[in-house]
Order: C-alpha cells, then structure tokens, then sequence
C-alpha cells in the first residue's frame, strides 16, 4: 500500500512539475532549433498590418538597423500566460520583450544605460504604448538588467541582424548559409565592460537561475571612464593544405564556399568543435573553399561531429570519405 502511495504521490510531482516547465527558448541554440521551440509553444513569423493604439497609428516592418534611446519598462503577472502577438503564451519568467514595430519575433539587445548592464532578449510582443516608452521586458528581464524595483530605466535597443534574420528563415523553412558569426553568448561576440568582472559572476549575484548568465553581458559600467572595452581574440590563420595522411580517412564537410573569407569565417568558429581543414577545389572553372573537419580515423568519430554540427544548425554538412 505504501508503495502504491509513494508512486501516486511521484507521479503527481512530475505532472506539477510538467505544468510549471518554462516556455524557455534557448537563445544559445541553432536557428533551427529555436524555430522548432518557437513553433511547439504556437508561436509564428509575422510582422503584421499598421494599427492604431489610443489615436496613434504603428506601421510594423523589417528594420535590420533599428536602434533607439528611450525608457523601458516590464510587465508582468497581469499578462502571464496570456497569448502574445505571434501566438505564443507570454511566460514573465523567460527572456522576452515587447516592442511596437520589430519583426515578431526579433533578437535584440537592450542595454541599461543607468547600470551598463547589457541583455540578449527575444522580440515576441506588441507594446508598450504607454508614455512613448520604447520596449516592454519580462519581469525576468528587469530583474537582470537591474530595474524591476524602480520600473522604468532608460535604455538602448538594438536589434541584432544576423540572428533574428537567421531565425526568421529559419520559422519560414528558409535555407540559409551556415553563418558562425552568430551570436554566442557563452564565448564571445560583446566585451565585458571594464570593471565589470566576469559575466557569469555578475549574472550569478543578479539572477536565481543559473542559465540567465548565458545571455547577461557585464554590469556597472562607467558610461565616462573613456576606459576600452577587452578586446575579442584574433582569428585564427587556419591552414590550407589538406591533412589527409596515406589512405583515406572521414571528414565532416561543414560546407563549399565561393568566397574566401566566408569559408575563413567559419572555419575560425569551428575550431572550438576540433580539428579544421580548409581546402579548394575547382568547379568548371570555379575556386570553391571547402570547410572540413578531421580527419577522423572511423566513420563513428565522424558522425558524432556530423551530430554536433547539425544540432548547432548547420543542416547540409556531411561524411565525406577522403
């Protein structure tokens, strides 16, 4: 009987867990991967018509070089769990935001100009109207950026072009070039502020979730230090001469370029997964960088890198056999 007991008691644990589960999505993740999250939630890619709001008229659109100075503010438990404007149930708990015009959704940056603290935000809202107030952020997200007791802050929104075009193609069933310039909060992309510490550390005194710090970017800048931002690390020289010993070996072909420093750009990024290979092959007449990683001695180590690859969004790489 007890054993009857602990089992319906476990499994009413799962089902409450199960009901209070994050509408997360993991802005670390492939475009592709992110769509899929995006989609399962009933979210889609809109912009939408022009529409008038308290006798002022908006006009949505693609702008891939927004950028403002204005007032922030969040909301919260009034609207949780109610739909938002691409469909999704608003979750005040995750990283999202809401803006007037943007594409929904959109990835953008919003920095605290009165903290410096700086956050990666997923677009997937209409607002705010209130006051000329120029985006809308989840209580999670005011708590990060440091202004959920005061309620407002003035900020700068920037939207971030590659990967909010990335993700639009992406919910569209678009094909897109593998692009690792993408933003990837874990390593690099936006210099820590002078000062500031590491991003993790500032994250971890902030926040209660420990996965917040993938996408909180430094604090307590001093907007007037005139001090220089830590530079990236330089891209590395990758080496064009094939490795293939005597016999053939796998490779993970993670894509053919035309253009030299496209090829040269993904190659730098890949080197965090292993071994990079960039070779050229002509094609009627046509130069084609070709972007490799291995060699790798069985096809088993292959495919568990081809795994990696997919997974980070990159669809059309391939074993190839060399």
């Amino acid at each position: 009987m007890k054993l009857v007991k602990s089992k319906i008691m476990l499994s009413l644990v799962l089902l409450t867990l199960a009901g209070c589960a994050s509408n997360e999505v993991d802005l670390d993740a492939s475009p592709y991967s992110q769509a899929e999250a995006i989609k399962g939630m009933g979210g889609t890619y809109k912009v939408g018509n022009p529409y008038e709001i308290m006798g002022q008229t908006y006009y949505p659109r693609e702008d891939y070089k927004y950028s403002e100075v204005g007032i922030a503010s969040w909301y919260g438990e009034d609207f949780h769990a109610k739909k938002t404007a691409n469909g999704e149930d608003y979750d005040m708990n995750t990283l999202t935001a809401a803006h007037r015009t943007l594409p929904l959704p959109s990835i953008v940056k919003v920095t605290n100009l009165e903290n410096g603290r700086s956050l990666i935000l997923r677009v997937n809202d209409r607002g705010p109207y209130a006051k000329n107030r120029i985006i809308d952020i989840s209580k999670r997200g005011a708590q990060l950026l440091g202004f959920q007791s005061q309620g407002t802050a003035k900020v700068r929104v920037e939207i971030m072009p590659k990967e909010s075009i990335a993700l639009k193609q992406a919910l569209l069933d678009q094909d897109f070039e593998p692009n690792y310039a993408l933003y990837n909060a874990r390593s690099e992309a936006l210099a820590v502020p002078p000062g500031a510490g590491p991003a993790s550390t500032v994250a971890v005194q902030t926040a209660q979730l420990d996965g917040d710090r993938n996408y909180l970017v430094g604090a307590g800048q001093n907007l007037n230090s005139g001090e220089k931002a830590v530079p990236l690390a330089p891209k590395p020289v990758i080496n064009t001469t094939p490795a293939v010993g005597g016999g053939k070996k796998f490779f993970v072909q993670a894509g053919a370029f035309s253009k030299q420093s496209s090829a040269q750009n993904l190659s730098g990024k890949l080197r965090r997964i292993g071994s990079v290979n960039m070779t050229v092959a002509n094609v009627n007449g046509t130069d084609f960088y070709r972007v490799r990683l291995g060699p790798y001695n069985t096809e088993d180590e292959a495919y568990t890198t081809l795994d990696k690859l997919k997974n980070y969004g990159i669809a059309d790489a391939r074993v190839v056999k060399d």
